[in-house]
């Protein structure tokens, strides 16, 4: 995901031409594994999750552009989380996906689960750790190796500054110190991010 974050909301724009394989690749590595992974864990078998990731994909190729259109479009995840929502659904109550389940008692038990208040947070938590691993991608090529390493060891890993500072044979206060740089850099990356996925 090498696309910086104030391009996000022109690559969103970029979407709405089919051929821009430049785009949807960008696209596809950031949502892909949100998606196939929210699905996954409301109780789709992995091809289904596949599946209903794929339809998600689908849904926006052929919708992006009248979505844009519109006026009172709203943010792209709330539009992306509705289109998930409905097609695990729409997957899960296709009596023909699952020939060797009854029926009513499908619908009453795994398609309410899948569509509870629950799926908004999940797809939001998921959503948030793809952005942070593709802004820590950002941050790391612009430190140095033991500035970063400060940062992960302590606050990814939890390990004690002490510890980390004999491990990197350094004094405590570089640890505070590189790791209050990289968590500035993090935050203005997410939050530029942000600001343009929703503009």
């Amino acid at each position: 995901m090498s696309v910086h974050p104030e391009t996000r909301a022109s690559l969103i724009l970029r979407l709405q031409n089919a051929e821009d394989m430049a785009a949807w690749d960008e696209f596809v590595s950031l949502y892909l594994p949100v998606i196939g992974r929210v699905a996954a864990r409301r109780g789709l078998q992995p091809a289904d999750a596949d599946n209903v990731a794929q339809e998600v994909l689908l849904r926006i190729a052929r919708s992006i552009s009248s979505w844009l259109a519109r006026a009172d479009r709203g943010p792209f995840r709330a539009w992306l989380r509705r289109i998930a929502r409905n097609e695990a659904v729409n997957l899960l109550t296709r009596q023909a996906t699952r020939p060797y389940l009854q029926f009513d008692s499908f619908i009453d038990g795994t398609a309410e689960n899948l569509v509870d208040h629950d799926l908004d947070s999940e797809l939001d938590l998921d959503y948030q750790r793809e952005v942070f691993l593709w802004a820590a991608e950002q941050v790391r090529d612009a430190v140095a190796e033991k500035t970063w390493q400060a940062f992960w060891l302590t606050q990814i890993e939890g390990l004690s500054v002490a510890e980390v500072a004999q491990r990197l044979s350094v004094r405590p206060g570089h640890i505070y110190f590189g790791r209050s740089r990289v968590m500035h850099r993090l935050k203005q990356i997410i939050q530029q991010f942000e600001e343009a996925e929703e503009a």
